[in-house]
């Protein structure tokens, strides 16, 4: 049976939203505002907080960029992606939210671009709340080669005199330990831990943030979360489409750098963490820094590396592998795919394999966490019982839902796989979910730094991979070709064999 809610009185329960007064004004800058980021998540996501209310009254949106823009241009450029969040009838509201919106030009490394985008907002705060409290969130929407320089210029010219400054950065935060360093000792030096939100978008998807609710607020799994009970963990991120022309940028990092390192250990510390002292941010950000702190390096041993290859009779883009990206360097031994086995040197997890698997140009777009229970002891059907699985799908349809043995209906005294299902979009079908940049937006503005990285917690992160990532770069080790739209490199499966997880093949899950 369905639940109906409304979408915004499910939403409204999430978080409360700051007024604002005739007395204060907000005004969040989208640094890096001709670009794709900006033009397909910022600025989308900004739209539907404005629409639909959960933004301060009054709040404006100032963009900062190289190119000579109108905010007419600028609408054009982002049309294309505001299309699904434009609803019949909220034509007048989109009108209002670029009425709020103003552009300045310049350059990211001379002073006068800033002092003449400082005027330009001081004029703007001036008319909102003359001589009254004034907030500043500055959405750094730009390549990771600028972070420095533009940052010390925000710092010199642009903080508010009068509020608060919050500085939200884009992965990825440095490439390995010491590159990560160089930027959080930069980034420390002009601001406090507090006004900064490194934000890793996969931390505001609904799946991941209800982790914490299915784990703590739900007595029967207490008990079994623990290496006693759970014979493996797999952490799965796939997409069935290639590198698509921007295999340019995609080799500069891999995908161990701009999967694996942060979205799928995020999701690894939410899974493995300890109960927190509180829901307050910093008590969970500690947790995850303490499991971060049991994970030795990773080994080249610990990992299966490959990369795609066309598909012989394939159509579309199944006709090239990476290498047939014109923009991908010639003979790149860049990664595509990684799986890798960790292990957590702890009470709760001593022994538990923590598998994570990523890739592009696989056979399905899926992400979820898989925990795999152990084989019951003292079997009395005769082996044919198979593993409990219990299921978290971040994407696509979100769903939790636990694997088990049932009897066979009807007069079959036989056992049959099945599932116990949680489908979102079954039992809460007029719910409609915000997307993870609509939600942390929305937190920076809050203030609640719960969902965002902390500067600990990064170094930790890179102390676990920088030393393959060296070793891998330094040898240029071949990853393994693997076809488009298969499984990924059969060695990755027999990795994870070695590692204990079974795979049997006998069930498929299927959300209707």
């Amino acid at each position: 049976m369905a639940v109906p809610v409304s979408p915004t009185t499910m939403e409204k329960e999430l978080a409360s939203v700051p007024e604002g007064t005739p007395n204060t004004s907000h005004v969040v800058f989208v640094m890096g505002a001709s670009g794709d980021l900006a033009k397909k998540k910022v600025y989308p996501s900004l739209w539907v907080l404005f629409r639909d209310g959960y933004l301060p009254k009054g709040t404006k949106f100032v963009g900062y960029a190289r190119s000579q823009l109108t905010i007419p241009e600028l609408r054009k450029r982002m049309e294309p992606y505001l299309k699904s969040k434009v609803k019949a009838g909220d034509e007048k509201r989109l009108d209002e939210f670029f009425s709020e919106c103003s552009y300045v030009n310049g350059p990211y490394n001379e002073a006068s671009g800033y002092a003449k985008l400082d005027k330009h907002v001081c004029a703007v705060e001036d008319k909102c709340a003359p001589g009254k409290a004034a907030h500043r969130i500055f959405y750094l929407a730009l390549p990771p080669s600028l972070f420095i320089q533009v940052t010390g210029f925000v710092k010199s010219h642009l903080m508010s005199k009068r509020g608060y400054s919050r500085i939200i950065v884009e992965k990825p935060f440095g490439r390995d330990s010491e590159s990560s360093a160089v930027l959080s000792r930069h980034l420390t030096s002009l601001f406090k831990e507090e006004e900064m939100y490194r934000i890793d978008h996969y931390l505001g998807k609904e799946m991941v943030q209800n982790l914490m609710v299915l784990r703590f607020a739900n007595a029967m799994f207490q008990p079994v979360w623990n290496r006693n009970h759970i014979n493996a963990v797999v952490i799965t991120f796939k997409e069935p489409f290639g590198t698509a022309g921007r295999g340019g940028y995609f080799d500069e990092f891999g995908i161990i750098r701009d999967v694996m390192q942060n979205h799928l250990l995020q999701l690894l510390c939410l899974v493995a963490m300890e109960k927190p002292a509180s829901v307050s941010p910093e008590d969970i950000r500690d947790e995850k820094v303490k499991v971060l702190k049991c994970i030795r390096p990773l080994e080249l041993k610990d990992v299966v590396l490959g990369q795609y290859v066309a598909k012989p009779g394939g159509t579309g883009d199944e006709l090239e592998g990476y290498l047939d990206d014109k923009t991908v360097p010639k003979g790149s031994v860049t990664p595509t795919f990684a799986s890798a086995v960790f292990y957590i040197k702890n009470e709760r997890w001593d022994g538990v394999p923590f598998i994570m698997k990523c890739g592009k140009a696989l056979n399905e777009r899926k992400a979820e966490i898989r925990i795999q229970y152990k084989d019951i002891p003292g079997d009395i059907f005769g082996g044919k019982c198979r593993r409990n699985e219990f299921v978290i799908r971040v994407q696509p349809k979100e769903a939790v839902y636990m694997k088990m043995m049932a009897k066979k209906p009807g007069r079959d005294t036989g056992m049959v796989e099945t599932e116990l299902d949680l489908s979102y979009h079954l039992r809460f079908k007029d719910v409609s979910l915000p997307e993870a940049y609509e939600r942390l937006i929305q937190d920076v503005i809050l203030g609640n730094q719960m969902n965002f990285v902390r500067s600990d917690e990064l170094a930790e992160a890179w102390r676990v991979f920088t030393p393959l990532l060296h070793r891998i770069e330094r040898e240029k080790i071949p990853p393994l070709q693997y076809v488009y739209g298969s499984r990924g490199p059969k060695e990755a499966d027999d990795l994870i064999a070695r590692a204990g997880y079974s795979y049997t093949g006998t069930y498929s899950w299927k959300s209707t």
